[in-house]
C-alpha cells in the first residue's frame, strides 16, 4: 500500500470517475491509474468501485466504507508535512485562502497588510468564489483557511468560527428621492427597481427573507456577486442598490448615498472555516488573529478539538 494508491482512488471519487482528469491532476497515465487502483484492490482483497467494462461508474458498497479511512490519511500525511515544515522553518511557507469577493476587496486588506509585516516571507494565495465553492476547498485541502458568510456551518467536517457581525445598506444616487428625510421602509424600497446579490452571496437570503415576510415583491433587475459591479449599475440610474455596509465608503464612493437598512433585514455573520483534523502551522493561527482579533490560538483549539454540531459566538 503507498500513498499513490490513495491519491488514486481519492481522486477518482473527485473527478466523477473520469481517469482522464485523474491521470492529469498526478501527473500520471490513464493506465497508470487504473492499475495503482486495482494493486490496493487486490491488497486490500475487495473491489472500491463499481465498473461498466472499462470504466469506473461509482463506489461499492465496500469502496463507500474505505474512502473516509483513505481520506483521513492523506490528511494525517498532510499535517505531517505541514508540522515538519513548521519546526524546519516557522517563518517561510505559503497560506492560501479561500474566500468570496465582498470579504477579499473590503474585509480582508487590512489583516493581510498586518500579516505581512509580520511574516513577509509567507506567500499569500487568494482564491474567491462562491460560499459552497469556499466549502469545498477546504474540504479538498486546497485552502488552509476559508472565510465567507453563507454555507460554511453546513458542513460537519469543517468548523465555522464567527469573526464579524454586519449589515446592509440601500445606496442611490445624490438626487434620489429616498434621501428625502423620511423613515426608510420596505414598501418605499419596492417602489424602485432592485440592484443586488446573487441568490447565495452576501446576506442575499436575509434581503430575501425580510420582504417575503412583509408580503412583499421587488422588482429586481439586476444581480451580481460583486458589490462594485452594483454600484456601478445604481450610478447609472438602474434601481437602487442593496449591499453589505461594508462595501460603501463615503470618500471613495463620491457619486452615490448610503442609507442605513439594519432595520430592515437581519443581521449577518462573516465566519472563519477551518476542516477538522487540519494541522495549523503557528502563522495560519496568527493571520486568523489578525482578521478577528477574538480567535486567538486557545481559542482556535477550543473550537478543533469540539464536537461537530457544536455552535460558537462572539
Amino acid at each position: 500500500m503507498n500513498f499513490q494508491q490513495l491519491r488514486s482512488v481519492r481522486e477518482t471519487v473527485r473527478r466523477g470517475f473520469n481517469l482522464t482528469e485523474v491521470a492529469h491532476v498526478l501527473h500520471t497515465s490513464q493506465p497508470g491509474v487504473s492499475r495503482q487502483i486495482r494493486e490496493l484492490e487486490d491488497e486490500l482483497g475487495i473491489e472500491l468501485f463499481v465498473r461498466a467494462g472499462k470504466r469506473l461508474t461509482g463506489l461499492t458498497p465496500p469502496g463507500a466504507e474505505v474512502l473516509p479511512i483513505i481520506e483521513r490519511m492523506l490528511l494525517d500525511a498532510a499535517n505531517l508535512r505541514r508540522a515538519g515544515d513548521d519546526y524546519a522553518s516557522q517563518s517561510r511557507g505559503s497560506l492560501c485562502i479561500a474566500t468570496t469577493h465582498s470579504q477579499a476587496r473590503y474585509a480582508l486588506p487590512t489583516a493581510v497588510g498586518d500579516f505581512r509585516r509580520q511574516f513577509p516571507n509567507v506567500t499569500l494565495k487568494l482564491h474567491q468564489g462562491s460560499p459552497r465553492q469556499v466549502a469545498e476547498m477546504l474540504l479538498t485541502g486546497e485552502a488552509d483557511i476559508g472565510i465567507a458568510t453563507e454555507a460554511l456551518t453546513r458542513y460537519e467536517d469543517l468548523v465555522a468560527l464567527p469573526c464579524y457581525r454586519w449589515t446592509h445598506c440601500v445606496i442611490v444616487p445624490p438626487d434620489h428621492e429616498l434621501l428625502d428625510g423620511e423613515p426608510l421602509t420596505l414598501e418605499r424600497l419596492v417602489r424602485h427597481p432592485v440592484i443586488t446579490y446573487d441568490e447565495g452571496y452576501t446576506g442575499r437570503s436575509h434581503i430575501d427573507e425580510a420582504f417575503q415576510r412583509a408580503g412583499l415583491q421587488p422588482e429586481v433587475v439586476l444581480t451580481a456577486m460583486d458589490a462594485d459591479v452594483i454600484k456601478t449599475y445604481v450610478e447609472l440610474g438602474m434601481g437602487i442598490g442593496i449591499v453589505a455596509s461594508i462595501a460603501y465608503d463615503e470618500e471613495r464612493d463620491r457619486s452615490l448615498r448610503a442609507l442605513d437598512a439594519r432595520h430592515l433585514f437581519a443581521m449577518n455573520m462573516t465566519r472563519l472555516g477551518i476542516r477538522r483534523g487540519t494541522y495549523l502551522r503557528a502563522y495560519v493561527y496568527a493571520f486568523i488573529e489578525c482578521f478577528a482579533p477574538p480567535l486567538t490560538r486557545a481559542a482556535v483549539d477550543r473550537a478543533l478539538g469540539a464536537e461537530p454540531g457544536t455552535s460558537f459566538e462572539i
